[in-house]
């Protein structure tokens, strides 16, 4: 009698079916999305980094994207499988919980400025006064610990209003004296009551504000994904950096928020060109070197743990997808 004669009924029903589930499996080159989780709302400042994800798509990596109330949120999605990939900065928490992240991408800095009202006319003057900042442990209160460091002050009662257009207009209003803004926010204060407010020093060299990042292990098990990602948005920074208008071109072309006013998106193309220019966008997407100056200031922020010297790059970062990716464009 055949081997296969011998089978019982119960093993041949289950052969069956295991034939069956692996004819109904998709192929192995086929892709399942990607899931994108970003910390914030499709906007002005997010809308190049959709860019990115849309050309990505077409050249076969398609994903979705969930957007979160804050930035935390996103990361916790990343480290608790829920996301692929995420737009934050992990450093901190990478550092405190060891979580497996690494970061793939420098997508923008921490440009900002900080406002007060003409009555305090430098930090001296804000001492044991009241700051108000975007929300705990962001990069707003890490700019201001290292003000507040380098003035040698302490500002007394801290207050927290998400979003730079928020506290613009409390600032208006009256409500609150000194804050900390993002670039555009920063431009339409001084266009608008610039009679009333100035801007203070800030800090010189700007720390990475919003990157590309996810576990180690799923990058690693989808590297091509990952490299095509990685290099759309790399392609894109540096087209940015030399035509600031590419955003709104790509933007037309692909419908994207076509719910926004009309003075929202007239001023896209005015945000890039400012933002790339002061830095916001840097072209070059991350190195070690990047990776150790933001070290430097978020050791100095109090966000993350020193001595700077004994931090790995590769302990926070992955590097090789922009590597590759510099070189199939031409570093």
């Amino acid at each position: 009698m055949s081997k296969l004669a011998q089978l019982s009924r119960r093993s041949l029903t289950a052969a069956a079916v295991a034939l069956s589930a692996l004819l109904a499996a998709p192929s192995v080159s086929a892709q399942q999305k990607v899931r994108i989780a970003l910390g914030d709302v499709l906007s002005t400042e997010t809308l190049s980094m959709v860019i990115a994800l849309e050309r990505a798509k077409e050249k076969g990596v398609d994903y979705s994207i969930t957007y979160f109330s804050k930035e935390d949120l996103a990361i916790q999605a990343v480290i608790n499988g829920q996301a692929d990939l995420g737009v934050g900065t992990p450093y901190s928490v990478i550092q405190k919980s060891k979580a497996p992240l690494r970061i793939l991408f420098q997508g923008t800095r921490l440009v900002f400025f900080p406002v007060a009202d003409k009555s305090y006319k430098t930090w001296k003057d804000l001492n044991g006064q009241p700051f108000t900042f975007h929300a705990r442990g962001t990069g707003t209160e890490a700019i201001g610990n290292i003000i507040a460091k380098r003035e040698g002050i302490q500002f007394g009662d801290r207050s927290y209003v998400p979003g730079s257009e928020n506290r613009i207009i409390a600032m208006m209003r009256g409500q609150i004296k000194a804050t900390i803004v993002d670039l555009a926010n920063k431009n339409v204060l001084m266009e608008k009551a610039g009679d009333r407010f100035h801007i203070l020093p800030g800090v010189s060299n700007p720390a990475s504000d919003e990157t590309l990042f996810g576990q180690i292990s799923w990058i690693e098990k989808n590297e091509k994904q990952v490299d095509v990602i990685v290099g759309e948005f790399l392609r894109l920074w540096r087209e940015m950096a030399a035509d600031p208008a590419v955003i709104e071109r790509e933007r037309t072309k692909r419908a994207l928020m076509a719910d926004q006013p009309k003075e929202i998106l007239e001023g896209i193309t005015r945000f890039y060109a400012v933002g790339t220019k002061e830095g916001v966008y840097a072209p070059s997407g991350g190195n070690a070197d990047i990776a150790r100056s933001d070290f430097d200031f978020y050791v100095e922020a109090g966000q993350m743990q020193g001595p700077v010297n004994e931090l790995k790059v590769e302990d926070f970062w992955h590097l090789a997808p922009l590597e590759r990716a510099r070189k199939a464009l031409g570093s």
